[in-house]
């Protein structure tokens, strides 16, 4: 079981690259970097940084486009990473969300993920790729690097299957969606027994108070509902009808600067026992004896990694990794 944690680069390259070297101290498998422009501070560099810094965590993409950034460029900076950390890396690859939302430009769609892939895989492997009347290659290319493809809606989980090293899945921890989720890859693997990696991306605070914490997820249950996701909701009891624009909060819910403000907008339409409904049903929230078991369950349903997640966009996640790597990843090891 691979155990990694989500490091937004809201901060210079040097002082992640520090945090997620204690990552490492921990014991965390992966530090899987964010991607996103106009967020934050360039993820290629910030994880080429990291590579100098560490010798034994996994560094990813989490995940990085193929519509802001051309296939070429995606190949060539995750090749520029891997020549510092070999054996490390992963390019964790989506449709596109504050990358792309945001500035009005269309998600790639499935077909062009899947096009995209394979154009990076062979110019990483040293091939030739037509661009109008030439071929070209990837000056020293340094051979294969992992896929991952995040996913949550059934075809993108199928791609996933079909294609990729592995899929990140965003849609929680519940028996239901996991459920859903290991059908739609396991569709797309068609039974092929290639090594693949399912890793359940969560939020994640080990606490004693529930009550009190769960309500920082107020924005993301909001978030939800916002985007259509009332059947997810339903799972937790949740009915929530879509909300208006909430233009106040910049630049969106879920990537709120100022998180407390977007809890407090948030708190006009989502309960305080609709979030720790929500974080019962779909985080890692609770006590150390809560997360375990609740990450047991997911094992059981095909989990062979957790993507953590701390709240929040602009801080790095250093009180998560001390408190789940000192007293809860010892506890996850034992189920390996």
């Amino acid at each position: 079981m691979k155990v990694g944690v989500r490091f937004p680069p809201a901060t210079r390259a040097d002082q992640i690259a520090e945090e997620v070297r204690r990552a490492e101290h921990y014991g965390f498998d992966v530090a899987w970097i964010a991607d996103s422009q106009l967020l934050w501070r360039d993820v290629y560099a910030a994880m080429a940084v990291a590579a100098t810094r560490t010798d034994r965590i996994g560094l990813a993409t989490a995940v990085t486009n193929v519509v802001t950034r051309h296939p070429t460029v995606v190949a060539s900076g995750i090749n520029t990473v891997a020549e510092l950390a070999p054996g490390r890396v992963i390019l964790g690859l989506g449709t596109g969300d504050s990358s792309v939302k945001p500035m009005g430009i269309r998600p790639s769609k499935r077909a062009e993920l899947q096009a995209a892939i394979e154009q990076i895989r062979a110019l990483l492997g040293g091939g030739e790729w037509e661009y109008g009347e030439r071929r070209l290659r990837l000056r020293d290319a340094g051979g294969a690097v992992p896929v991952h493809i995040a996913a949550s809606g059934p075809r993108t989980l199928e791609l996933a299957g079909e294609i990729a090293d592995g899929v990140v899945t965003l849609a929680g921890i519940s028996p239901e969606t996991l459920d859903q989720t290991t059908k739609a890859v396991r569709t797309g693997l068609a039974g092929s027994p290639r090594p693949f990696e399912f890793t359940a991306g969560a939020f994640c605070k080990v606490t004693d108070d529930l009550e009190r914490d769960a309500a920082v997820l107020k924005p993301i249950c909001l978030h939800m509902a916002t985007i259509g996701g009332q059947d997810f909701l339903r799972i937790a009891g949740i009915e929530l009808a879509p909300p208006p624009h909430v233009p106040e909060v910049y630049p969106d819910m879920v990537h709120a600067e100022d998180w407390e403000l977007a809890i407090r907008h948030a708190s006009k339409w989502v309960t305080d026992e609709m979030a720790v409904r929500f974080a019962q049903t779909f985080c890692l929230f609770g006590t150390v004896d809560d997360i375990v078991e609740r990450a047991r369950r997911a094992v059981e349903l095909g989990v062979t990694g957790f993507y953590l997640r701390h709240v929040g966009n602009y801080t790095l996640p250093s009180e998560l990794i001390e408190s789940f790597g000192g007293d809860v990843l010892p506890r996850l090891r034992e189920l390996s």
